[in-house]
């Protein structure tokens, strides 16, 4: 007596292994019966079945129409039966989604953070005007407090008017402006008190006397 055995490596590829081969097997049946009526009974079938595998699931919303979406993609999207929800599309499921769009970060100044691009753009389509230039030297302060953020020494005005001309190719122009930006020790002082303000003050217990 001769026993045909049956390999892994020779069977067919599970498309979505948890629910194991037979339940595919049962599926690929499906799609060989003739009759329309007798395949939706058969896809009914299988779908409760489906479901009593993944009981933890039956709470999840759109729960039956994850099935049948699994049902198709199961049979290859090769089955001819009435789902009462759209029938998944290949090219829609294996679609590649499209590439993020990071912020775009100077490399050469990342201590100015990247919303310092959104800020330069947003000035730059401004008309001119007193609150376009207002908003400019909010801009530079802004960079000026970052700047002192990574190098707490100090930093002269005119380099921060480079900055900003260069980061905004052009279009945000301070140089050779009389524009004085705020002082170094104002903005410091309104770091060091921005950061006081968010520490919780602790009790010490080191010199707590024990309770007998």
């Amino acid at each position: 007596m001769e026993t045909s055995l049956e390999y892994n490596t020779e069977r067919e590829r599970m498309i979505i292994p948890e629910y194991g081969r037979h339940m595919q097997k049962m599926i690929d049946y499906v799609k060989g019966v003739e009759s329309k009526e007798e395949r939706n009974k058969l896809a009914g079938a299988i779908i409760s079945v489906m479901g009593n595998m993944q009981p933890h699931l039956r709470d999840v919303p759109d729960f039956q129409h994850k099935l049948w979406d699994q049902l198709f993609i199961i049979a290859d999207f090769d089955l001819d039966v009435d789902s009462p929800f759209d029938i998944p599309v290949r090219e829609a499921l294996e679609a590649r989604p499209e590439p993020l769009h990071y912020p775009q970060n100077f490399p050469k100044y990342r201590f100015y953070g990247n919303h310092i691009k959104t800020m330069i753009d947003v000035a730059s389509s401004w008309e001119e005007g007193e609150k376009k230039e207002a908003l400019i030297i909010a801009i530079a302060n802004h960079m000026k407090k970052s700047f002192l953020n990574w190098n707490k020494d100090t930093v002269e005005d005119n380099l921060i008017k480079d900055h900003l001309f260069e980061l905004s190719n052009g279009a945000l122009n301070l140089k050779g402006k009389d524009v004085v930006l705020a002082k170094t020790d104002d903005l410091l002082r309104i770091k060091s008190k921005f950061s006081s303000t968010n520490k919780k003050p602790g009790k010490s217990n080191r010199n707590r006397k024990p309770r007998f």
